[in-house]
Parts: structure tokens; sequence; C-alpha cells
């Protein structure tokens, strides 16, 4: 499998500055992937704050219902650290993250997802994606 062709990668959210807020993501539609993987790249977190990362899901992408289990809670001692949050075989068609800064100021660095197991391939990626290449065996050389 390579990513480029069989993945689909989507920036879901921005970087968002230190605060106390719900982030509601963008959503992703699962139709055609098997699974969505979502990378939160969690900032700075003020002392005794607290980041949650959290997956809903919802069938018509407008009310959505948090997926049990799936929160995720990294405190102060956690600053610049990714989260990884992979859902496979949701029950409903569209699938978000959500993150949570509470008890302290928290920072956001991005959000983005990965949708894997594709029906067909190749896959187009996301708008928000400007390249995506795939070299076999390249040889060495001017990049």
């Amino acid at each position: 499998m390579n990513l480029s062709t069989s993945g689909k990668v989507s920036r879901l959210s921005n970087a968002v500055a230190a605060g106390q807020a719900t982030t509601n993501c963008t959503s992703v539609d699962m139709k055609g992937f098997q699974a969505v993987t979502f990378i939160v790249a969690i900032g700075t977190i003020s002392a005794s704050g607290v980041v949650t990362i959290k997956a809903q899901q919802s069938t018509d992408n407008s009310s959505f219902a948090d997926l049990e289990g799936t929160a995720i809670a990294y405190t102060d001692a956690d600053d610049n650290k990714l989260a990884v949050l992979e859902i496979t075989n949701p029950q409903e068609r569209y699938v978000r993250p959500v993150v949570i800064t509470a008890t302290a100021n928290g920072v956001i660095d991005g959000v983005v997802a990965i949708q894997t197991g594709a029906k067909t391939e190749p896959v187009t990626q996301s708008t928000t994606v400007l390249s995506a290449e795939l070299h076999l065996a390249p040889a060495e050389g001017t990049a």
C-alpha cells in the first residue's frame, strides 16, 4: 500500500491559539473508506491545563454524537506531542475529531486525517493537500 495513491489526507483544523474552547474539526466522509486516523498536533499546554481529543460520528454531517471510549486526555506534561486516534469501520458515514482545551490554556498546532482502506484507487486527495507524489525506488541525484 502506498499512502499517496491509496490513502486520502486532509487537513481538518488550522492552528488554534492558546485558549480554553471546544474545536469541532471538519468531518471526513467515510463513504468508500474503511478507516480514518486523526493526528492532532498539540502545542503548549499551560500549567494544570488539559487537552482532550475525542471522535464523533453522524449520518447527515450535521448532528454528531460521541464515539464511546474515544476520549484521550493530555496534561501540561504532554506539551508538543502528537495525539493519534484511529477509527475503523465507523457505524455512520461522517466522522470528525473534537479537541477540547480546558482548565488552563492549550494550543492546537493543527489536525490531519488519513483515510485508508479505499475501495477505489487511486484516491483523489483533499483540496487541503498541495501535492502528493509517489517515488518508487528513486535513484540518487538532484531532487
